[in-house]
């Protein structure tokens, strides 16, 4: 038997001609443009910003959101395999297209006002406008519900104070959706998202330093000291930390996508240096343990193809369910991890090198594996799914 690329159940046939489409073209695009480039931004710590207006160009922005506000409209399914396309690359470029299109354009389109949509959309479509999501914090992470970032009235405006962390685009952004209580500190319904520009007086990111993970993405620190926006900032159906929870959700999916990704690309590299690498004048792709690391990956990736499919197609008839979500992002990350580290293990001390992706990949997903609801959050949503019992709640 044999197949094309890391395709063992012929994944590719239960895509539309669409949908093929739109994965070669991004594939062609990783291929030409950010491979020959991602090393050295990687190594030199820095996000190809060079490659924001061709990703926009190609309508990776907000792809599965509607046309009349300059974006893609393409299905989740096709979605997805844009996310896998550009994370075979590198976490740190569908991490930007991620918060570009599903933490920054999704809750304007979902929560704000038509006004807001026509405003911010079409440029944040074409990567004109880089924006950010703020919904984490130095002391609220797994815990967004405890947030301390206040927003009050006064007069025809807003003031924002607090400090958000771990923000993907931050030092690069335009806007920020700030995520902010309007009320009591404990009251979790008070919270709303509000678009501020990063330009406003009060307003600092700073960089994140020290990353040992995602070099090749911009990730930082935002402090607002008396930010003023007006009255017409807020997202008007923002109410609630469900809301915010939403974009995450979204966020999510393709992260479960992107795992496949980053998971196949350290598979072909596998099995390439397994094919090619002699050691006891054979090839190490024909002793046993190296099999067993290579049918492992492939399994473990075709499950993963496959709960992405359905996921999509469930999503796309809008019955997937945010505990699906979880599952795949929580199952797919994971694989991803251990693809990433049986590749680098089997590459021995040329694994460690930048010249091989391996290492990237793995570095990478560590952050993938904790961002947008850690591992362990996800078991326990999980938990609480099969057996109608919180663990979340005291006592």
């Amino acid at each position: 038997m044999t197949f094309k690329g890391v395709d063992f159940y012929n994944v590719d046939s239960l895509f539309t001609e669409e949908e093929r489409a739109v994965r070669d073209t991004v594939r062609r695009w990783v291929d030409d443009a950010v491979m020959p480039i991602i090393r050295e931004h990687y190594l030199e710590r820095r996000f190809p910003a060079e490659l924001i207006p061709q990703m926009g160009e190609l309508g990776m922005y907000g792809a599965n959101l509607p046309a009349e506000y300059g974006c893609a409209e393409l299905n989740n399914v096709a979605y997805g395999l844009i996310m896998q396309e550009l994370e075979r690359g590198d976490s740190g470029l569908r991490s930007f297209a991620s918060v570009q299109g599903a933490l920054v354009m999704y809750p304007i389109y979902t929560f704000g006002s038509e006004e807001q949509r026509k405003e911010w959309l079409p440029k944040l479509a074409t990567g004109e406008v880089i924006g950010c999501f703020g919904l984490t914090e130095p002391d609220y992470g797994s815990n967004p519900g405890g947030l301390i970032t206040t927003a009050r009235e006064d007069g025809d405006s807003w003031v924002l104070n607090g400090a958000k962390m771990w923000i993907t685009n931050g030092s690069m952004a335009h806007v920020a959706i700030i995520w902010a209580k309007t009320g009591d500190l404990d009251d979790s319904r008070s919270i709303y998202g509000f678009i501020v520009p990063t330009d406003s007086k009060g307003f600092t990111a700073k960089d994140q330093e020290g990353k040992l993970s995602l070099l090749a993405s911009d990730t930082s620190e935002l402090v607002l000291e008396d930010v003023r926006v007006p009255k017409d900032a807020i997202l008007p159906n923002s109410k609630g930390l469900k809301c915010s929870l939403m974009c995450l959700t979204q966020a999510r999916y393709g992260i479960a996508w992107g795992g496949v990704g980053a998971a196949m690309a350290c598979f072909e590299e596998a099995v390439s240096y397994a094919k090619e690498r002699v050691m006891f004048d054979r090839p190490i792709g024909g002793f046993q343990i190296q099999q067993q690391r290579i049918a492992d990956m492939l399994t473990e990736i075709t499950k993963a193809q496959l709960l992405c499919v359905q996921l999509g197609r469930l999503k796309d008839r809008g019955e997937a369910t945010p505990q699906q979500v979880s599952l795949a992002k929580r199952n797919n990350v994971d694989m991803a991890c251990e693809c990433a580290r049986e590749t680098r293990r089997l590459l021995g001390a040329s694994g460690i090198l930048a010249e091989y992706q391996a290492m990237r990949h793995l570095a990478n997903l560590e952050s993938v594996y904790t961002y947008e609801g850690t591992h362990d959050i996800h078991t326990l949503i999980l938990g609480e799914a099969a057996t109608g019992m919180s663990a979340f709640s005291g006592p």
